[in-house]
């Protein structure tokens, strides 16, 4: 199965990273290459334990829906996003969080098993783990940028954040 880890450092603060990176609202503008809509289940806000999301955006020119669900939650630190209906066979994404030094670093491992059983790993190496390690760096370059800005503001604007802990 290919696996692809993911290194983000942002000054900021965990809480606003952590939030960042479960809001539908972001995940919408750093995808708007794709044409991402959320159109089922939580479709905007934050998501959270046991809650899921459905996905239609276009990828490789196909048009496609991808249901993911949050399976583990440990606020500020972890949480978990799983495909339970799409392209898949499996895909697993864990996002990690810890403070360091006065910088939030953002660990991720996506997980993935394409179908179709040979042809599937072949279309893995010749194409799809590099179009999905894009994808996944594009979204945390967004997080980045929000999260170092007063940009968070407009996607947590119903969230209170403790001031104490901020960098912004």
């Amino acid at each position: 199965m290919p696996t692809i880890q993911l290194q983000t450092i942002i000054n900021s603060s965990i809480q606003i990273c952590f939030d960042l990176s479960r809001s539908i609202d972001l995940h919408k503008i750093s995808t708007f290459h794709t044409k991402e809509e959320a159109i089922g289940g939580c479709t905007s806000g934050l998501i959270g334990m046991n809650e899921f999301v459905t996905w239609q955006a276009v990828h490789l020119g196909v048009k496609q829906k991808l249901t993911t669900k949050i399976t583990a939650f440990e606020s500020p630190f972890y949480f978990r996003d799983e495909q339970i209906r799409g392209v898949f066979k499996l895909m697993k994404h864990d996002h990690y969080f810890q403070e360091e030094d006065g910088f939030v670093i953002m660990n991720d491992t996506f997980v993935f098993e394409s179908p179709l059983g040979i042809f599937g790993k072949i279309a893995d190496k010749l194409f799809l783990r590099r179009y999905m390690t894009e994808l996944l760096e594009k979204r945390n370059q967004t997080i980045k940028v929000f999260a170092e800005s007063d940009e968070w503001k407009s996607v947590l604007n119903n969230k209170n954040y403790d001031n104490t802990n901020q960098k912004y």
